[in-house]
Order: structure tokens, then sequence, then C-alpha cells
């Protein structure tokens, strides 16, 4: 039923234009009753989008099932390539939606929105592997943003090709420069000064004067 409401979706989105066609317009269509839409997809960009939520799934399963002896920017860097490869399983689908979003500014902003959920799921497994090193948080906010920025410029170029090349193989050239800049190296520990700080707590009665709470958190510091 979701394929069927997907592709009802965009059938009336190339005919009429996506402005144009409603949720009416798609569930009869589809020969369905507007609850089954709404079962599916929670808005009509979400129906242009049909493929991501599955995609973003996988994502995931690949990293997490990803060995920890691998180096981290290979591995997310391999996860990037599911997105490509998504694309391409249907690169007919993948050109006209490519070009439907370029022509409505709402269904661009939904696709960025998109976009960011793979960084950010990308930088949380980046997080992870580099929990405790230096600017480890930094570090994976920045190759996660890499890895999107390289995947996405090869991915565009093919979609506005209408296909001309390897989709893969430009993809993975373009991750290449993400693995020749970021990949291998070792990550450094944080530096010892870098560790938390101890914290003091202390109880007061409530009620107690404002000097006397000023006298306890200073010798409460000094015995510390």
């Amino acid at each position: 039923m979701r394929e069927v409401l997907a592709e009802a979706a965009f059938q009336l989105f190339l005919e009429r234009g996506f402005e144009r066609t409603t949720v009416d317009d798609i569930v009869a269509r589809a020969g369905v009753g507007r609850r089954s839409f709404f079962r599916y997809f929670p808005s009509k960009e979400d129906a242009v989008f049909p493929d991501h939520e599955s995609c973003l799934a996988d994502m995931t399963a690949f990293l997490d099932a990803a060995s920890d002896e691998r180096d981290a920017v290979d591995v997310v860097c391999g996860a990037a390539l599911l997105v490509l490869r998504m694309y391409a399983a249907n690169p007919e689908f993948s050109f006209q939606r490519y070009r439907l979003t370029r022509e409505v500014p709402g269904l661009r902003t939904y696709e960025l929105s998109v976009v960011r959920r793979y960084e950010r799921t990308l930088a949380g497994y980046l997080r992870g592997r580099w929990d405790g090193a230096a600017d480890g948080a930094l570090r994976a906010e920045v190759v996660a943003a890499s890895v999107v920025a390289a995947h996405n410029n090869a991915l565009r170029s093919w979609l506005r090709s209408d296909g001309e090349g390897d989709a893969e193989e430009a993809v993975d050239h373009a991750l290449d420069l993400v693995r020749q800049v970021w990949g291998g190296a070792a990550v450094p520990p944080a530096p010892a000064g870098a560790a938390q700080k101890e914290v003091v707590v202390m109880v007061a009665a409530k009620g107690a004067p404002m000097w006397r709470v000023i006298q306890q958190v200073e010798s409460a510091l000094r015995n510390d």
C-alpha cells in the first residue's frame, strides 16, 4: 500500500504539479481512503521521499554491525554508499524526483531535513567511536559533514546528468577525498588536564541566612 500511494502521488505531482495536487487527489487515484494515506505518510512531502525511512534504518543497522576494528571513517563512507545505492536502484524515479525538488522550494527544504538526519546518524556513530578522544565530538561532526558533502556533490552531478557515468564510482571517488584527509590516522586521546572537574555538592537548611550558606560553601571548598 505504501508503494501504491507513493506511485499515485508522484504520478499526480508530475501531471498537475506538486502544489495543485491534494491528498484527496492522491487517495482517489490510489483507490483508498484518506486514513490509509496518513497511516503511511504524515504529509504530501513524505510521499515524495518514500524510501528514505527504510534507507535510514539500513544505515543505522550497518553502523551498529560494523566492527570496531575497522577504520571509523571508512565505515561511515560505506554507510553513505547505501544512500547512493537507494537512488541508483530506481534511476528514473530518482531523476524525476530530483527535477521536482528543484522546482518546489518546500520539497527542497524537506530534502535538506532528510539529509540532516543522515548526517546526525553518521556523527552519532563517530562520537561513539571517538568517545574520550581529543576533540572527539567536534571531529565527529566535521567528518560526518564532509562525508555528506562529498556524497551529495557526486550524487547530484549524476542526477543532473540523467545518469551519465557510473554513479557509485563517482560517489566513491568523492568519498576517497574524505578518507585521504581523515581516515587511517590515529585519533589522539584527550589530554590529561581535560578530565572533568570534580563537583562539590553542599546541602543547606531551608531558611539559612546567606552568610551561613556562603560560609559553608567556603568551608567545603577548602576541605576539598
